[in-house]
């Protein structure tokens, strides 16, 4: 007999599950072009889900469910809420740009994306192996489709194909990390992992040989160098408004299952799994930031500023525990949920610039394309240079107060090595700052390629400038999220 508790605990999954299902069904009967009524009900749908999580988060309890198998906490309520407001903003910037490319014939553009959420969420709450891995395989397989949606378009097929392959082995390197893991621990279960672990009675090198099969498969998902083959031609071949989906929510999934299978399972092994996470985040800093100022394309642009990004966000979790004393755990791992939540927010901002000028046949994504924006259009060009502000760093962008969070966990461990790190992820920001003015350059000072206007529908203008001034807003005022990622992440480590 399932308890009341497990049910509770997986209110926003089941809500998601039965709607999806209902939406798909119902979209067979919808006649319009722009398929409006699966668009409105698909935004209502995460909507009621989003309060849902939020509710939850805000009652700060930590319920397990399903013997074990599911966690309801406030670190995973929240990313739950924050990856379906996420997702709603996407399918709002994404939908014009999705008809003008036949894109939308049939609803599978919003289910999937809803789909995709559902494994985004079983990701967040998996307090078990088997269960985060069927997550994630929901996840991925949902945007493999979705990468492949434009059926005509053979560039996005062979994004698809690509991601597919590569994206086939790293869930193999992660199954067979995994699967290590349970034959040394004997366990599927989260807690009894780390448990089995912090008894020391588990073969060490066992141990260390499941970890990093488990640690490359996790820096694919993130794209971490050297994992990111996948990703400049994933970003640059999909669909714009498919790039965006891909490119956003799932940033926030990928951080969950960091924490849930490296902080609550393996935190023991911490000596061993932050040596990694700090060879792949120097990695990541410098071939993300070296390689973006290479680029023409506006999309690969972002696609290693993402991986770059990415490294920053490692850096928080390699300073948790230092010499065995976790301590700086509390405020290294928030800065970090801070960093990606933030992240995810700008890269919003960036795609949905970029999707709002594709319209009309025209794809818009080469660097170039965005010249004399300013003259066209500046509320587009201020919101866009907002943007490229936050992910350079600069102040008063809500990015300036992620990185600054970021450097001071690592040196709050007063720690050569952490300092350096420190210094090392200072000077690759300083080089990541170029392709970043290079954009707001060429939008304020180069000559427009034409003199047509920009027009957005309501949805997306209200939205787009709603999305920028919070940006803005959280940089000068952060101290509000900064202090619900910290709580989220105490509750978490204490449950």
């Amino acid at each position: 007999m399932i308890d009341k508790l497990s049910w509770i605990a997986i209110y926003p999954e089941i809500v998601l599950l039965v709607m999806a299902c209902i939406i798909a069904l119902a979209d067979l009967s919808v006649v319009s072009a722009r398929r409006t009524a699966t668009y409105v009900l698909t935004l209502l749908t995460l909507a009621v889900v989003a309060v849902l999580a939020g509710m939850q988060a805000v009652n700060a309890q930590t319920i397990y469910g399903f013997g074990g198998m599911v966690v309801s906490d406030p670190m995973g309520n929240w990313l739950k809420c924050f990856s379906s407001v996420v997702l709603m903003a996407a399918l709002v910037y994404g939908r014009p740009y999705a008809g003008d490319r036949d894109m939308l014939r049939g609803g599978e553009l919003f289910t999937l994306s809803m789909l995709a959420l559902l494994g985004m969420f079983v990701m967040i709450s998996g307090s078990n192996f088997l269960l985060i891995y069927l997550g994630l395989e929901l996840l991925t397989l949902s945007s493999y489709a979705l990468v492949a949606l434009r059926r005509d378009h053979a560039v996005a097929s062979e994004a698809a194909m690509k991601y597919f392959v590569l994206g086939a082995m790293a869930s193999g390197f992660l199954l067979y990390g995994l699967s290590m893991m349970y034959g040394a621990t004997g366990s599927l279960d989260v807690n009894e992992v780390f448990k089995a672990i912090a008894s020391r009675q588990v073969n060490h090198q066992v141990l260390v040989f499941g970890l990093v099969f488990i640690v490359a498969g996790l820096a694919f998902k993130l794209g971490a160098v050297p994992f990111h083959m996948w990703l400049p031609d994933v970003y640059h071949g999909a669909p714009t408004a498919v790039t965006l989906l891909i490119g956003s929510a799932p940033e926030l999934a990928a951080f969950a299952i960091l924490i849930r299978l490296l902080v609550e399972g393996m935190l023991p092994l911490a000596f061993d799994w932050q040596q990694m996470l700090a060879l792949l985040a120097i990695a990541s800093l410098l071939v993300g930031n070296l390689a973006a100022i290479a680029q023409t394309n506006l999309k690969r642009m972002l696609a290693y500023s993402t991986i770059a990004h990415t490294g920053f966000m490692l850096l928080g979790m390699v300073a948790g525990v230092v010499n065995g004393n976790s301590y700086n755990a509390q405020f290294a791992y928030s800065a970090s949920m801070f960093y990606i939540v933030t992240y995810v927010m700008t890269t919003l901002v960036s795609f949905g610039i970029i999707l709002l000028l594709a319209r009309g046949g025209f794809e818009s994504d080469e660097i170039a394309d965005l010249a004399g924006l300013n003259q066209r259009s500046p509320l587009y060009a201020a919101v866009m240079a907002i943007a490229m502000f936050s992910l350079a760093g600069i102040p008063p962008m809500v990015g300036f107060y992620a990185k600054l969070v970021v450097l001071q966990a690592l040196v709050a461990t007063g720690q050569a090595l952490y300092i350096a790190l420190a210094v090392f992820a200072v000077i690759t920001s300083l080089i990541g700052a170029f392709y970043y003015l290079r954009v707001v350059k060429v939008m304020y000072f180069d000559e427009p390629l034409t003199a047509t206007t920009v027009a957005a529908p309501r949805d997306v203008r209200a939205v787009l400038t709603l999305n920028g001034a919070l940006i803005l807003v959280l940089g000068i005022l952060p101290g509000g999220l900064m202090a619900l990622c910290a709580q989220a992440i105490v509750a978490t480590l204490a449950g």
